[in-house]
């Protein structure tokens, strides 16, 4: 017998037999619910047989049977009372521990997020994909009512989801396309870092997102809460249907704040700040002004995140105006990183190294930040040595920049679309799902290794548009992905090193090298971020004009 925790108060197994009572009473459990019918199966003990060796033990047991496949609105409904007033913690069973876990997903129905429905069975190895609708409504049975059907759908109005609506208008005019995104406002969020530096205003980053919509789309102002692949459906919050012939997913990543002990409860005061929120940005550069003298820790987490480079594009601006207010030798700057090296394509690391070494930076490799206590400024870092043994490292500061860990939204992860570390699972050249044929994924939330950047998007939105349409029978010809991704790290302001690479860390620059040579500081560079790349981002890439971004076709 295996016990399968579900959540705090529930488990469950497969079928049981009298002698296991004995292990469900030591492991904690006060009641014992059988959901399978007596004589389903010739190996079955009867459950008079379990509940008297239940009740030996002092445990209370219920049976609530259903038959196999046939889990009513009210089998759903008598299990979630049932289990609301059973002693705690409930273990349940049936033949395989599938109806015992769908009843309590329909009966949390409401009570928890869908996603969180869906992450707790998962994790307990239960699919719950062929009811995830009723869970979306209610628990209830729902019907199979379509409140819209389009062409193509995407899933996100981030700079991803526009872009390749607009990269596939501007080749298919007529498309019926609907855009899904509950937000109001659409952010430059590569403006953050020069927020955060003081050179950009937060009030540049920011448009509405009716502004910035193609016309010719429909925005469906709403949250997802699932996917149904097999019937081409993607189910909104409230069960309403979306019925597609191509999905397109895009809906960017989640800042996992939450995974530092004590982080939410101190960003934006004590000292404790972070570029990647917008209005948190602001904050960083009041504290880089205000601080004279003291400890400034920077941090990044293991990988994936949302451009890579970011994290250590905070320390150098940071010090580059310490440096420049004559304040430097009296500031201790670390940089804590979870990873092994300073940034992943080596070509570029000795320019930042030269930058490190000027500003008198502490290096600080395997070193994770897993707590923070903003009233007392400390922080602590779990540091992994070469043979994985961890400790615990204490650290005060005067000012920490965080970087948060990262990872798929909720909702792709337990769908059916995400590969087994949470992300949409494509093929890395052409952008499509690898099982379902009609859908394709870019920006941050698919699992190629690409640098997750606004750059990789603005090269994926073509391919992905350009592919999508050669399924339609626009055309034959299919868009390839390099891998490109673009990181300019600000190393001081006027200054940038421009790191343009693909698949394997192989260079793809932009520009002759006479002109940007990116593994050297250019002020050409700093002029680009700083002048040219966010009109470009406005006024090219969310209209889709592909601006050195057309896609390599084979045909």
């Amino acid at each position: 017998m295996e016990i399968r925790k579900v959540d705090g108060s529930f488990g469950v197994s497969a079928q049981i037999v009298p002698s296991d009572l004995a292990e469900i009473a030591e492991a904690g459990y006060r009641t014992v619910i059988c959901n399978r019918p007596d004589g389903e199966g010739n190996d079955q003990p009867l459950f008079h047989e379990i509940e008297e060796a239940a009740l030996a033990l002092g445990l209370q047991a219920l049976y609530l049977p259903v038959e196999s496949g046939k889990v009513s609105d009210a089998d759903a409904e008598t299990f979630a009372e049932k289990l609301d007033a059973a002693p705690k913690p409930v273990f349940a069973y049936c033949r395989s521990g599938t109806r015992s876990v769908t009843l309590w997903s329909l009966g949390q129905a409401g009570r928890k997020p869908l996603a969180e429905i869906l992450t707790a069975t998962k994790n307990a190895g239960y699919d719950m994909s062929g009811v995830v609708r009723r869970i979306a409504n209610q628990g209830r049975t729902a019907g199979d009512a379509i409140d819209g059907r389009f062409d193509v759908v995407v899933v996100g109005a981030g700079s991803a989801g526009i872009a390749v609506a607009s990269s596939l208008l501007a080749r298919a005019a007529d498309l019926n396309i609907a855009i899904i995104d509950p937000a109001d406002i659409h952010y430059y969020q590569p403006g953050w870092t020069l927020v955060g530096a003081g050179v950009f205003g937060a009030d540049d980053t920011v448009r509405t997102l009716s502004s910035v919509l193609p016309k010719n789309v429909h925005w469906i102002k709403a949250a997802v809460a699932a996917f149904e692949p097999e019937r081409n459906v993607v189910l909104l919050e409230g069960c309403r249907a979306i019925q597609y012939d191509r999905l397109i997913v895009c809906p960017g990543l989640k800042l996992d704040w939450h995974k530092v002990e004590g982080l939410v409860d101190t960003l934006g005061k004590n000292g404790v700040t972070s570029n990647y929120r917008f209005d948190l940005a602001p904050y960083t550069w009041r504290l880089v002004k205000d601080l004279k003298a003291g400890t400034a820790l920077f941090t990044q987490p293991p990988m994936p995140i949302k451009c890579a480079g970011a994290p250590q594009k905070a320390m150098y601006l940071s010090a580059d105006h310490w440096h420049r207010s004559g304040l430097l030798d009296h500031i201790d700057i670390a940089f804590y990183n979870a990873g092994a090296v300073l940034f992943g394509v080596k070509d570029y690391v000795p320019a930042l190294m030269d930058y490190v070494e000027k500003y008198e930076a502490d290096l600080k490799f395997n070193h994770n930040l897993v707590a923070v206590d903003g009233p007392a400024k400390r922080a602590w870092f779990d540091q992994t040595d070469t043979e994985g043994k961890t400790v615990r490292i204490e650290r005060g500061f005067d000012m920490i920049h965080v970087c948060p860990p990262q990872c798929a939204p909720d909702f792709i992860r337990v769908s059916p679309l995400a590969d087994q570390a949470g992300w949409v699972d494509v093929d890395q050249n052409t952008l499509r799902h690898k099982t379902f044929e009609n859908i394709w994924s870019l920006g941050d939330v698919m699992n190629a290794p690409n640098a997750k950047t606004a750059a990789a998007a603005r090269k994926q939105a073509p391919v992905v548009a350009q592919n999508v349409l050669a399924d339609m029978g626009h055309d034959v010809a299919i868009g390839h992905y390099d891998g490109y991704g673009s990181c300019p790290l600000t190393v001081e302001r006027g200054k940038i090193v421009l790191a343009e690479f693909g698949y394997g860390g192989k260079l793809l620059p932009s520009f002759p090298g006479w002109l940007i040579n990116g593994k050297r500081p250019s002020r050409l560079a700093w002029l680009l971020k700083e002048k040219i790349l966010p009109p470009v981002y406005w006024q090219a890439m969310l209209r889709g004009r592909e601006w050195l971004a057309k896609p390599e076709v084979v045909n």
